[in-house]
Formats: structure tokens, sequence, C-alpha cells
């Protein structure tokens, strides 16, 4: 169907060209019809049109997760979508970004994509410049930015990871290090028994006695001081050197008065004090060798928590417990969390959420990094799990200053910040929503006031 300058002039698209540009689009561009729900335009399609609407009602929707979210609606003529971008050309690959459905009969005017980009570039050269120059310059600087976003979070994480780390190495290093002496001075002391005329059955004895040495039962400050106390007595009385510094490990080892009675009846008075010496060695052993077993634990325990954090060894998309996803991301993120309190109360009977792992990982380090900052090092994070119909929910609290109202309408959008320049990039909010709702096809809310500030996190528990 063909057009006239007529029914283009009154638009507000077109309300600025002349009447040879009019005609011009006139020549190349037509008149199309839509019936209620005809879709003018598919999101992916090669985008070789544009579409501008002359009478009628259309949606603009973007495709999320396989499904379609509406993102705004129109009825006013010069309405317009389709090859918007047709003036860059060859530049980035032309594909349709959203898809235009009709939602009543509806007329649209057509001009083929080449053809507009031709207009726009000779019509306005200036103003393509421009448009190329902010095309171009925030794609590369979202791009920079965003990177930064990810290693500024990486760096966080393995910041906290260093230090976790290095607590339970530098103590297990310690304690090797002191159970190598303790092992070559406890043989030592073995063998001067031996060479003091103690016989093998006594040495068995000896050993044997340490081997079936009670487990310290859990004591008061008080109980442990009155046994060290009665212990270091019998020693002094009994004429063995250092009692009142053997004392103490001796009781943490589970040794009292009755035991060393009986390495005295073993031992014989004479090679009492080397016996003693041995036994508190032998101890020492004992404990070092616990402190190395916690040691690499807690190491196991960290590296677990980095594994689960990064997902390296998972599907990308996975069904999960958002528990353990959370509790990875507060272990990683233990030294920057500090002194404020963390609470969690999570629904036991939520079941494992379909996601991809990683990416949610960054979510939760975003939002909980955010709230400790707001809380600057003093206050309460809390995070919850719940069920919201057919969704997870995944709520994290702070006691923070909270959001000023009239910046909450803008916290996601990219590069807004309110830190102080060089703290913030205004993107880690902005990746934080395209992979919940981009992604995930979840969403993500916002309630905030002075001591009370709550991000909202919700995912669908079935896959799309």
């Amino acid at each position: 169907m063909m057009v006239t300058p007529e029914d283009l002039r009154p638009l507000f698209l077109f309300e600025h060209l002349d009447d040879e540009q009019l005609e011009w689009l006139c020549t190349y561009g037509s008149v199309r019809t839509y019936a209620e729900g005809d879709i003018i335009c598919a999101q992916g399609d090669p985008a070789e049109f544009l579409f501008v609407l002359l009478e009628g009602e259309v949606s603009l929707s973007q495709l999320v997760q396989e499904h379609h979210a509406e993102l705004t609606r129109g009825s006013q003529p010069g309405v317009y979508g389709g090859a918007v971008m047709a003036y860059l050309d060859d530049q980035i690959e032309q594909k349709y970004g959203h898809t235009l459905r009709a939602t009543r009969p509806t007329r649209m005017f057509t001009l083929p994509a080449r053809k507009f980009g031709k207009a726009v570039r000779k019509w306005f050269p200036m103003a393509t410049h421009l448009l190329e120059g902010i095309f171009f310059g925030m794609s590369n600087a979202r791009r920079i930015v965003d990177q930064r976003e990810r290693l500024t979070a990486l760096g966080t994480i393995t910041a906290g990871l260093t230090h976790e780390l290095n607590n339970p190495a530098a103590a297990a290093s310690r304690a090797s290090a002191e159970l190598g002496d303790r092992l070559v001075s406890s043989q030592k002391r073995l063998a001067e028994l031996a060479a003091a005329g103690v016989d093998c059955e006594r040495l068995g004895k000896l050993v044997h006695l340490r081997e079936t040495l009670p487990q310290a039962r859990p004591r008061t400050p008080l109980e442990i001081s009155d046994a060290e106390d009665e212990l270091g007595d019998w020693l002094e009385d009994h004429d063995v050197d250092g009692a009142w510094e053997l004392a103490p490990g001796l009781v943490a080892g589970g040794l009292g008065v009755p035991d060393a009675e009986e390495v005295a009846a073993v031992a014989g008075d004479r090679q009492l004090p080397a016996a003693i010496r041995w036994l508190a060695e032998i101890i020492e052993v004992g404990q070092l060798q616990a402190e190395i077993s916690d040691a690499t634990s807690r190491i196991t325990a960290l590296l677990d928590s980095a594994r689960q954090y990064s997902q390296l060894d998972r599907a990308p998309y996975q069904r999960v417990d958002l528990r353990q996803l959370l509790d990875s991301t507060l272990t990683m993120l233990k030294r920057k969390i500090g002194n404020v309190q963390v609470v969690t109360s999570y629904d036991p009977g939520l079941p494992e959420v379909p996601v991809y792992a990683a990416e949610l990982n960054q979510v939760w380090t975003n939002l909980i990094v955010n709230a400790l900052y707001a809380m600057n090092g003093k206050g309460t994070l809390t995070i919850t799990t719940a069920r919201e119909n057919d969704h997870a929910l995944v709520e994290i609290a702070d006691t923070g200053v909270g959001i000023p109202e009239e910046n909450l309408a803008r916290v996601f959008t990219p590069f807004f910040t309110t830190k102080p320049v060089g703290q913030g990039t205004g993107l880690g909010l902005d990746i934080s929503w395209r992979i919940v709702v981009d992604r995930h096809n979840g969403d993500i809310r916002v309630e905030s006031q002075p001591g009370d500030t709550r991000f909202q996190v919700l995912l669908p528990l079935t896959e799309a």
C-alpha cells in the first residue's frame, strides 16, 4: 500500500523533514496492515525494516529465558521499532533487538533498513557521528568497567581467601616444626630411661599408660586451676624439676594425681622425673598432631568453599541448594565482614533451584559487599531464604544508612553509584540485575529506609 507525505508529516519522528525528504520516504516506504496478535518483527531475526506506527497499537518486548517480557506498549502515531540501529550499517550485526507485536488492528509505515540508514547518514551526518560515538563509547566503557567490576569482586574474594588460608597454614607450619623437635626429644628421653635400667616391660607399661589416659573432660577455669595446683604440688613433693611448668600440659592431656602415682609405680622413684618429662612430651606431641589436623581441616573446608563459590568443577547450569551458594560466599567474604554480625535464616523446605551457580555467587557477592559498605564495619547482615509461590526468595538485608528514596528507582541503572569517585563503578547492581532477570528470568527488588535495606532476589523453581 502506498503512503503520501500527508500520512507522514504529522508524525513526531518526521516533523522536521522537508517536502523532498518526505517524498523520498514515500518513494521507498510502504504501508502494511497487521491483525491483532500479529508479530511485526521478531527479536533475533535479520533487521530488514524500520517500522513506524500510523494507526493502532503495538507492544515492544524482549525474550528472557524463552519468555517474552513486555517493555512498553504504545498507540501514539510515530511510535517506532525494528531496525533502529541501521545507521551503523555493517559496523554491528544488524538483528532485531526486540519483538514488535500488534495488540489491535494496526497500520505501520515500513522502510527498508538500508534506505533508512542511508537517509540518516545523508540528512544528519553530524548527529550520525555523535550517535556512533555514544553507542560504541558506551559499549566499550560498559565492557571495560564490567570487567573491572568482576575483577574487583575477584580481588575481594582472593584477598579474603588468602587471609583465611594464612591463619591455619601458619598454625600447621608452626605445629609441624615443634612436632619434629618434640618427637626427637621424646625418643631421647625414652632412650635415657632404658639406659638408666628401666626394662622393656616397664617401658611398655609407660607407653600403655599414655595410650589409656582419659580424654580431658571440659572443665571450668577454676577446676583447671585447682587440678594444676594439685598435680604441681604432687610433682614438687616427688622432686620433679620444673613441676609447675609441666603441670598445665599434663592436666591438659588428661593426667591427674592418680595417673602420676601409677607412673611412679611403673618407673620407680629414681626414674620418675625422666618418665614424667617423657610423658609430658608425648602428650604435647599428641596436642601438636591435633593442631595440625585441625588446621588442615580448616584449609580443606576453605578450599571446598572456594570450589563451591567458583563452581569450576560443576556444570554451568544445574540444580543447587541456595544455602550452599550463600554460605560459600559468606566464607569467601569472612575477612571483609569483620565485626558485622551475620544472621542466616534458611527455609529447610526450599527445594534445589535450577541456576547458573557461579553467576549467582557474583550476585550474592555484589549485594553483600554493598551491604557491608553501607554499614561501615558495624551492624547486622541478615540473609533469608523462603518460598514465594513458584519462586525461591533470597533476601539480603542490612542495618546501614539506607538508600535515599529519590535514588531507589536508579540503583540498577548502569554507572549509577553513590560511592565516592574511585570507590564504585556503578555496575555491580546492573550486573546483578542482568544475571537475575536476563539469565534466570527472575526478579530483583529493593526496599530501603534508614537502618533497614532489603534486596530481594526471586528465582523460578522450575526450568523455563
